[in-house]
Order: structure tokens, then C-alpha cells, then sequence
């Protein structure tokens, strides 16, 4: 049974005229891994601050193991916070760097020795304490970071986009490389992050932010396949959006959307104060497929002309127009074996899926 860590009650944010945080309420658990993600801009750097105690709240509460946070300052909260910069000291080795929190310890010289290894190998840095913390790898310099802060016994870790300065295939192996940490301490990690791949990947909930306000709170899956409204499923991968115009509304909503013809939708596809009229249709590319001529496609088949393809290897996107309609949508298709890939001009057919759709209010 999960156990709330973090909860904050109606907090607010502001910097003169500026609000950064809009009446947030939200609830951490012990042992998640939760993401803050959103545009530059939208408070979730100011929202990981004030969990920290860099940041005075302007209103409201934050709660931290049933202890509220006002008045308490960041060294005496039981976080610590993995910055963008790592804030590595140059000058000290990887071992200093690491021990840097316990200098004030009461620990004995050994007993800090012990510390150190047991952290430098809790981020797979066995015998590094002795090297120059100054010619360590980006990705080094990253784990050195996570172990000076774990090395408190923190009961949240705070990740200000500690990969953002990583190149592609480090940042990948990184991302990894925490969600595993991660689950081996058993603490709670919150994550600030702008990249909605890192959040699906490494996180167990999400929460999306827009303008200081929370737009949608869910588990990556759900985050992804039915987004609660056309921000959220912009923001989160690429979603096509066909204009629609609802004809009904009851238990389930019929709609005529453009380049598929009248489609039924159950009560997970759209919001529940849906009305009559005109809306938008959402669909993720890879939900439809681009059918062979020796494919039968099922129930739900439209023809379609390629308008453009881009081939990653093992995939290609197809910007295709849909029969009857006037926008183009993308669709992505596995590149297997013995499958053709179209030109543009082709015509070809695309087959879709109900499920897949999701109905969002103009």
C-alpha cells in the first residue's frame, strides 16, 4: 500500500506581478518516481524549489512526512537536490566530492571512508574515490553528483534535468541507469524535465504543468493514450488531430471526423462534458497502419495518397492525405523485412483502429 511522503495544499508562487504557481495541490507517495514536465516556463523548476526550501511558498502548504515545511530551511528538510550544473568541485577528488556533506558529520574517519565506497558503487564508480574529480566524463561527473546527494540518506531526491547536458546516447543510458538506482535505494525520486520521452520512460506518475498550473496528473500510459485535453496531447509525443462534429452524445459520443466518416467513442475517449458540435479527433501515428496490397485491414480502411516519407532505418513516417479529407496526418510504420516503402505519390491504404481515438472539446 503506498504510503504519501510529499503533499502540497494550494500552493502558490509569485515574483511581483508574476505567478509561477497557481494553487497547486499534489500528493508524492514514498518509493515513486514522479516527474514534473512541461515548457520552460511553466513552474515546475519553482515547484521542485519550493519542495527543496529554496523557495518560500506565497501561499498554501508543504508537507513533507506529515511535518509541514514552513520555516524550515533546505539544509534541515530530509531532500537534497542533483542540480543541472552538478555543481562538482574541480579542485577535490572524486572522493571528496562525494564525502563533501559529511564534514560535519559526527561519523569517524573510517566510518566516512565507508560511506563514500559504499556510495561511489551505488552509481558503479568502485575505485574512482583517488581521481581528479576535473577529469571525469560528463556521465561521471553525473554519477559523482548522485552520490554526494544519496550519501545523506535523503527521503526525496531532487533531479533539476541533471541529463539535459548529456549527448543522445548517454543521456538514454542514463536514463536507465537512475530508474534502476532508483528502485535499489527505494527513495523517492521527483524529476524536473522538459523531454516527454525521459518522463515516459523513467517515471511511475506525471505531472504536466502549463503556466503554473498542474493540467494533468496520470501513470505514463494513461498520460499518453488518453490525454485530457489537445495541450496535454500536443505536448506529450505526436498526436494527429482531424476536425470532427459531434452528432450525439449518451453513454458513448458519435462524431463525423474528417478523412474516417462517422466513428462511435466510449466513455474513456472524451471528456465528460462533451456536447454536440464541432470538436477535434485525436490519433497517434503508429496506432494506423499503411496496408499492403495483400492486406485486408478489417473494419475500419480509408485510402490514401503519400504526400511525403522520411526513413529512419527502422522506421518511416509517411505524411499521407486520407481519402475525402483536407488535412494530412503522419503515421509511423515499422520497417520489417518484407515490407515495401512507399514513394510519394503512391496510393495506398490506411487502416485505423476506434480504440486509438480520442475526442477533445473545441
Amino acid at each position: 500500500m503506498t504510503k504519501p511522503l510529499i503533499q502540497l495544499k494550494n500552493v502558490t508562487k509569485n515574483y511581483g506581478d508574476v505567478q509561477a504557481l497557481r494553487g497547486i495541490d499534489l500528493t508524492i507517495n514514498e518509493g515513486e518516481f514522479f516527474s514534473l514536465l512541461g515548457p520552460s516556463g511553466c513552474g515546475k523548476t519553482t515547484l521542485l524549489r519550493t519542495i527543496a526550501g529554496f523557495e518560500d511558498v506565497s501561499g498554501g502548504t508543504v508537507m513533507i512526512s506529515d511535518k509541514d515545511m514552513a520555516n524550515v530551511p533546505a539544509n534541515k528538510r530530509p531532500t537534497n537536490m542533483v542540480f543541472q550544473s552538478y555543481a562538482i568541485f574541480p579542485h577535490l577528488s572524486v572522493a571528496e566530492n562525494v564525502g563533501f556533506g559529511l564534514r560535519k558529520s559526527q561519523m569517524s574517519k573510517v566510518e566516512k571512508n565507508a560511506a563514500v565506497d559504499q556510495a561511489l558503487s551505488m552509481v558503479g564508480l568502485d575505485g574512482y574515490g583517488s581521481r581528479a574529480a576535473h577529469a571525469l566524463s560528463g556521465g561521471q561527473r553525473q554519477r559523482v553528483a548522485l552520490a554526494r546527494a544519496l550519501i545523506l540518506k535523503p527521503k526525496v531526491l531532487l533531479l533539476d534535468e541533471p541529463l539535459s547536458a548529456l549527448d543522445k546516447k548517454l543521456r538514454e543510458q542514463m536514463q536507465a541507469e537512475l530508474r534502476n538506482l532508483q528502485r535499489q535505494v527505494g527513495i523517492t525520486f521527483i524529476l524536473v524535465t522538459h523531454d516527454q520521452e525521459e518522463a515516459l520512460i523513467m517515471s511511475d506518475r506525471i505531472a504536466v504543468m502549463f503556466d503554473g498550473e498542474i493540467a494533468q496528473l496520470a501513470d505514463p500510459q494513461t498520460l499518453y493514450r488518453r490525454p485530457n485535453s489537445r495541450q496535454v496531447a500536443d505536448f506529450i509525443g505526436v498526436m494527429n488531430f482531424l476536425p470532427a462534429t459531434v452528432t450525439s452524445v449518451g453513454d458513448t459520443v458519435t462524431a463525423h471526423v474528417d478523412g474516417l466518416g462517422a466513428v462511435s467513442l466510449s466513455g474513456d475517449q472524451f471528456a465528460k462534458d462533451v456536447q454536440t458540435g464541432t470538436a477535434h479527433v485525436g490519433i497517434r501515428p503508429e496506432t494506423m497502419s499503411i496496408l499492403q496490397e495483400s492486406d485486408t485491414g478489417g473494419a475500419n480502411v480509408t485510402a490514401a495518397v503519400v504526400e511525403d516519407r522520411a526513413y529512419y532505418g527502422d522506421m518511416t513516417y509517411y505524411d499521407v492525405r486520407l481519402d475525402g479529407g483536407d488535412h494530412i496526418i503522419t503515421i509511423s510504420m515499422k520497417n520489417l523485412v518484407d515490407r515495401a516503402v512507399l514513394e510519394r505519390g503512391e496510393k495506398t491504404r490506411v487502416a485505423w483502429n476506434a480504440r486509438a481515438l480520442v475526442l477533445f472539446n473545441d
